[in-house]
């Protein structure tokens, strides 16, 4: 659940706050990783899908990375981000969600994701973009709460497909491993975006520089934290 941040400024540029907040959702993210790991591997007994305690905080999980994301377009709006940098950033976070989609056909070829945090992301940045960015801040809450709420009011058979179930009015949840469509999720995106739009100065000043450095390398992170975990645990299986 990686930054969508397109540019990377200068030190003296950065929002520290925000890159440790990120950061602080990159720690989460890896400890509930590597729960889910003990559980594929047999070590403890969670039921990630139905489970409260494991739903409810993949919800807030994604929500911060969302969030964030939505912060740092803001960020790079407000700045005049060039095309160029626009684009090497989005073509890494796409290319990123394609050898997502490559490694779980080969890891859960049932369950494999086909839209997942990065994929939204991707469709959300483009949204934002060449479109979205452009709007009243107000227009801004009004669509992020009806993004919220679409799905829970309409809903069809039409979008339970695989090439469909991106808009996130599927009637029932995809058997996959991460689904992130852009139905409710831009909401948590447009939230970050409007608040550091309006509040820029709110992500600058001290924070926590481990946080801070691991949330500006979180798309790195966030690509090798499941091998190397996964990795770990089959070592540490073979020799039992």
């Amino acid at each position: 659940m990686p930054t969508a941040d397109a540019d990377t400024p200068s030190r003296s540029d950065r929002h520290d706050q925000l890159d440790a907040l990120r950061g602080a959702a990159i720690v989460w993210m890896a400890a509930y990783h590597f729960s889910f790991d003990l559980n594929h591997f047999g070590w403890i007994r969670q039921d990630f899908y139905r489970d409260p305690v494991w739903t409810w905080q993949r919800g807030c999980i994604v929500s911060l990375f969302l969030f964030c994301a939505g912060g740092g377009q803001a960020l790079a709006v407000l700045s005049g981000q060039s095309a160029a940098r626009f684009w090497k950033r989005w073509s890494q976070v796409a290319g990123c969600a394609l050898l997502v989609s490559l490694g779980s056909w080969f890891m859960f070829p049932g369950s494999w994701i086909s839209f997942g945090v990065l994929h939204g992301i991707a469709l959300m940045l483009l949204l934002l973009r060449f479109g979205l960015s452009r709007l009243p801040s107000a227009v801004l809450l009004v669509i992020a709460a009806l993004a919220v709420a679409a799905p829970l009011l309409v809903q069809h058979p039409v979008f339970d497909t695989r090439w469909t179930d991106w808009t996130g009015l599927v009637t029932h949840k995809p058997i996959t491993e991460d689904y992130v469509p852009v139905l409710p999720w831009l909401g948590p995106m447009l939230l970050g975006f409007v608040v550091t739009r309006a509040r820029p100065q709110l992500w600058r000043g001290s924070a926590p520089r481990p946080l801070a450095v691991l949330g500006r390398w979180s798309l790195s992170f966030y690509m090798l934290h499941q091998p190397l975990l996964i990795g770990l645990l089959m070592a540490v299986q073979s020799l039992r």
